[in-house]
């Protein structure tokens, strides 16, 4: 705090320039504009107030008060609920975000859903413990949909589900 004191009377003062007093205080330009900038939006004008002249921690409290926490101006979508569907064969974010939508009409686009759903998910643990003897067991990922057939003869089209036999 005796910084922001000093490039405070540098300023109003002395009349000294951001770059003569970024100069004497060793800091740069940009942290001196800072200063003077918390001290307009707080409100404050030199001299200080007296309650404010020798106390560190009430002036630090007015120049850079906490952040405010905004709230988000719809409703936030349930990521676990999202979670749980999106493992559902044919579910995409796509049509979570439209269902999303249509209960929420001034929700959030498309693009920030994905991103959030994303920085959502990657805070998830990822464990998959799984014992086995090499060669004994083949795991295949695949989507859930299962595996459409055409008879070339008749045309005839039969799912199929993926069997693998062991060798």
């Amino acid at each position: 705090m005796r910084k922001t004191r000093e490039v405070l009377r540098l300023h109003f003062e002395c009349d000294r320039s951001h770059r003569e007093i970024a100069q004497a205080m060793g800091t740069s330009t940009s942290t001196v504009w800072q200063y003077l900038r918390g001290t307009r939006l707080a409100g404050l004008s030199w001299p200080l107030p007296a309650d404010l002249q020798t106390d560190d921690v009430a002036l630090e409290a007015r120049l850079y008060p906490p952040p405010t926490q905004r709230e988000p101006p719809c409703g936030m979508p349930h990521w676990p609920t999202v979670h749980r569907e999106i493992g559902r064969p044919g579910v995409t974010l796509d049509l979570l975000w439209q269902e999303y939508k249509a209960q929420h009409p001034d929700g959030y686009g498309y693009s920030w859903f994905c991103k959030a759903y994303q920085e959502w998910a990657q805070r998830l643990p990822v464990t998959l413990r799984q014992t086995h003897v090499p060669g004994q067991k083949l795991f295949v990922d695949y989507s859930g949909k299962k595996l459409g057939i055409t008879n070339p003869d008749t045309g005839e089209i039969r799912e199929a589900d993926l069997l693998l036999a062991p060798m």
